[in-house]
């Protein structure tokens, strides 16, 4: 006899974090690039570290790592053991002392060697917060190991690869860990216009942000940019160990938007966001280091071809401009809501999942009968009145399960919309919606 589990997952844009079982690798059996990116993100997204907010002394000991480690690999430091410190006026009038790690791999070229690949990840993370558990105050730690200790682990890993063969950059390639990027990308901004001293030499950045849940996808943002997208093309016809997707809309804010607004073209890439973004339980233990292995190869081979390629124009078209503004504008990501979307008085997702997705969702009988599983990805949109809007299968197992999923999110009653510095927006939210049939 056959008992029905009806499983529902909540996962924001291009964050399509899949419940995939994968086999058991031993120590013994792990390769020495998951060695080192699990020892990276076990120091940078520990306790000891304390979140790693901005100015803090525990992004001031992550810097110290970072910079150690490019030492170790013989990669060159642009600034001192404890990075490039710069000041961020604050609210209260105070100054936040924050600061940049870069190291510099040059090219061979005589014609290119003064222009300049950056490769950016962000150091800093939310930091700790007292919360109140059964009326007591008790002292949280945002380890952010997924945010961004795992962009951190595959900066460091591709300084290995590309210092062992620079040989084959024909531009330079600075390595780039900033400081303070959830304050505004305040370390990016202070890199391009007070600290590097060729920004007019800057021809591409490329930004590795969150990379820690493959499995859940690999994606490739460019502001759709036609010649940093046509790099993705050109090796998407090679063999490669994975293969990002392109996405026309953002998914995050990051330090990219500093490149850009600096009009250097930029590529994001990213697994997207995840259940654990900007919550305690982003620890080291929710990390997929295999396909980050997987993506340092990629990423290598990416920088490699950008290096030696043709300088790509900024935004070439009005239309990929729009296209950006939209996606920064539009359509808010839950997750970026100053004040989330909540639905029956709570801006707990699993609120929704427990009162309305796991009452109402029933399992297709012929689904059933034909044995018949998988995940529905439904993709919809909470607009300024609440409405559940846009409801759309990005991703489906079979129209079984398709239709059913798309039945049950489409009659959900109306929410509290979300706000942006007080103004009702639209929010996106996807659904990862999981059809298992088990033996009882």
């Amino acid at each position: 006899m056959k008992r029905l589990l009806v499983l529902a997952i909540l996962l924001i844009p291009f964050g399509l974090r899949a419940q995939y079982k994968y086999p058991v690798y031993s120590e013994l059996s792990e390769s020495e690039v998951v060695r080192n990116m699990k020892e990276d993100v076990g120091f940078l997204a520990s306790a000891a570290l304390e979140g790693r907010a901005a100015g803090s002394d525990g992004e001031l000991e992550a810097a110290r790592y970072i910079s150690k480690r490019f030492e170790g690999l013989g990669v060159d430091l642009l600034y001192g053991e404890d990075g490039d410190s710069f000041g961020l006026k604050q609210e209260s009038g105070d100054t936040l002392r924050s600061r940049n790690v870069a190291a510099f791999i040059p090219g061979y070229d005589n014609k290119l060697k003064d222009s300049y690949i950056i490769v950016c990840a962000r150091m800093d993370n939310l930091g700790t917060a007292m919360v109140s558990v059964d009326g007591s105050l008790e002292r949280r730690i945002y380890y952010g190991a997924n945010g961004n200790a795992s962009g951190l682990a595959v900066l460091i890993q591709l300084a290995a690869m590309l210092q062992t063969n620079k040989v084959l950059l024909k531009r330079s390639v600075v390595l780039l860990a900033a400081g303070a990027s959830l304050k505004d990308g305040a370390g990016s901004w202070y890199f391009i216009h007070r600290s590097f001293p060729a920004p007019e030499k800057i021809d591409a950045m490329v930004e590795l942000n969150m990379l820690g849940t493959g499995s859940s996808g690999f994606y490739a943002f460019t502001a759709s940019n036609a010649d940093m997208n046509k790099t993705v093309t050109a090796l998407s016809n090679t063999l490669q160990p994975v293969q990002p997707q392109l996405v026309p809309a953002e998914p995050c804010p990051s330090d990219h938007r500093v490149f850009y607004d600096a009009k250097i073209p930029v590529a994001m890439f990213t697994t997207g966001m995840y259940p654990e973004y900007n919550r305690v339980k982003d620890t080291p233990s929710i990390l997929e280091y295999d396909w980050m292995e997987r993506e340092v190869e990629y990423l290598y081979n990416y920088i490699v071809s950008l290096s030696g390629g043709s300088k790509p124009e900024f935004n070439p078209s009005e239309a990929a401009r729009e296209l950006y503004l939209e996606g920064r504008s539009g359509v808010v990501p839950y997750y970026d809501c100053d004040v989330k979307p909540t639905f029956l008085g709570s801006n707990d997702p699993a609120v929704f999942l427990k009162k309305w997705v796991y009452v109402y969702l029933k399992y297709p009988q012929e689904a059933v009968q034909q044995g018949i599983q998988g995940r529905v990805l439904v993709d919809f949109v909470i607009d300024e009145k609440g409405h559940v809007t846009d409801v759309k299968a990005a991703r489906s197992s079979h129209p079984l399960l398709e239709e059913e999923a798309l039945r049950v999110i489409k009659a959900s009653p109306d929410w509290k919309p979300g706000l942006v510095r007080g103004k009702k927006v639209k929010s996106h939210v996807s659904l990862n919606v999981e059809f298992r049939l088990e033996k009882k």
